[in-house]
């Protein structure tokens, strides 16, 4: 399994973000949202992080819970599989620790998969 994180696997574009969010999909575990949109190609899965800064006025605290999305999904991404379009939004109000927000990431993850096997399986 490769634990990096490489710019193909970054979701980048103003017509694939608004793409996302007009058709993608919602789904919530803990301090995390995840809007995702299932793509027909096999490439490898992108994503997106967001933290609002109408919760976090300082971008100190807004980059650091971005750092530790990015890493809780770098960890677990083997979970999602190819072909996902994924924003992660945080949504507390409180600056969570690591441990938090990695398991709230495996939960959201771990539901994805269970949600992408059912839908293979009744293709």
């Amino acid at each position: 399994m490769d634990a990096t994180l490489p710019k193909a696997e970054r979701l980048c574009g103003k017509t694939a973000v608004v793409s996302l969010f007009e058709t993608g999909k919602s789904v919530s575990a803990g301090c995390l949202r995840c809007k995702y949109l299932v793509r027909a190609d096999e490439a490898p899965s992108r994503i997106v992080v967001s933290v609002p800064k109408r919760s976090f006025k300082r971008s100190v605290k807004r980059n650091l819970l971005k750092r530790r999305m990015r890493e809780a999904y770098r960890r677990q991404k083997a979970l999602l599989g190819p072909g996902v379009d994924a924003l992660f939004i945080y949504t507390s109000s409180e600056v969570r620790s690591y441990e938090v927000i990695y398991a709230d990431m495996a939960k959201l993850l771990g539901d994805l998969a269970v949600r992408f096997s059912q839908a293979a399986e009744t293709e």
